[in-house]
């Protein structure tokens, strides 16, 4: 009987682990729950045994592969893998995987309500801008741009996109207009939404020089990661443009700076929430517990981000 382990600090929702349980007793297969951990050993004691891991924001590092004996794939229950050691787990056969596209509109809600609260002044009873009419950006069309444009079409907004990745038509066929750089974009579009990947060619990579290319009363909106933002270049960009404004669901490291002179342009999330509801965290999972099973027994490896 095959044995996989969900571990996971921040738990999913109680209908989410019955629907992973329910797919794995469905297979014959065995679920162990490891949830709120807070020791790392914790993790690398439970998955001594198990033949897959199904993770959330925990971090598979090369102590924790090395501790897997039997493993044979692990599944992170989201869009972003940064939290796995790919490297390890190839060197290990182990077949890494995330679960692209269950997030997507979750997160796509989040990034439209920072814009609709910051745009609105956080509802303070002032007067405030509209969305209808201003120009966005979405840097990297990947699932969540694609909703993310769905929903500005519907508010009226004038879509633009850029993603090197992407051939023109797959963009073109959701009426949103293709831009062939990402300096264009910025230069183009009052709101930019933030959807890259955070690697060795995107950390720090949203900087002074590109961000300074905004339009007047420029919005950043990052549901992405932290690191892709250079820090010392925002807080440079806060000072030299009183009209920038800065939204993200992952506080930055300046947070402390940013809040202390410019609370009034940017809007923070008390942590990574855009996958935070109950239907992306039923979806997720679900996705997840079927991907393993479908590997075991068809050798599926669809997902797998670490060929």
């Amino acid at each position: 009987m095959k044995k996989i382990l969900v571990a996971t600090e921040k738990p999913f929702a109680p209908a989410a682990v019955e629907g992973i349980k329910g797919v794995f007793n469905k297979a014959g297969y065995e679920t162990e729950m490891l949830e709120k951990y807070s020791d790392p050993a914790d993790l690398l004691k439970a998955v001594a045994e198990v033949d897959g891991l199904i993770i959330r924001s925990d971090k598979v590092t090369s102590q924790v592969i090395e501790a897997a004996k039997k493993m044979k794939i692990v599944v992170r229950a989201g869009a972003g893998y940064d939290n796995v050691d790919l490297e390890a787990a190839s060197a290990k056969n182990i077949v890494a995987m995330n679960t692209p596209g269950q997030n997507s509109n979750a997160v796509a809600e989040l990034a439209f309500g920072m814009m609709l609260y910051n745009a609105r002044n956080g509802f303070n009873g002032t007067s405030g801008t509209e969305l209808r009419g201003k120009k966005l950006g979405i840097h990297a069309y990947g699932n969540v741009g694609k909703f993310v444009a769905a929903i500005a079409k519907g508010f009226g907004m004038e879509v633009y996109a850029f993603d090197p990745f992407l051939k023109k038509e797959q963009i073109d066929k959701d009426g949103v207009s293709v831009l062939h750089s990402v300096e264009e974009l910025y230069q183009t579009c009052q709101y930019i939404s933030l959807h890259i990947p955070a690697n060795d060619k995107t950390k720090k990579s949203i900087n002074y020089e590109l961000l300074s290319k905004l339009p007047k009363g420029g919005t950043l909106v990052n549901t992405a990661r932290k690191e892709v933002i250079h820090e010392a270049d925002l807080l440079k960009m806060f000072e030299a443009r009183s009209d920038f404004n800065y939204l993200s669901d992952l506080a930055p490291d300046c947070k402390e700076d940013v809040l202390n002179k410019y609370a009034d342009r940017a809007v923070f999330s008390a942590k990574k929430m855009g996958a935070q509801t109950a239907e992306a965290n039923i979806n997720a999972g679900v996705a997840a517990a079927t991907q393993i099973v479908s590997f075991f027994e068809k050798g599926d490896t669809t997902f797998q981000v670490n060929k």
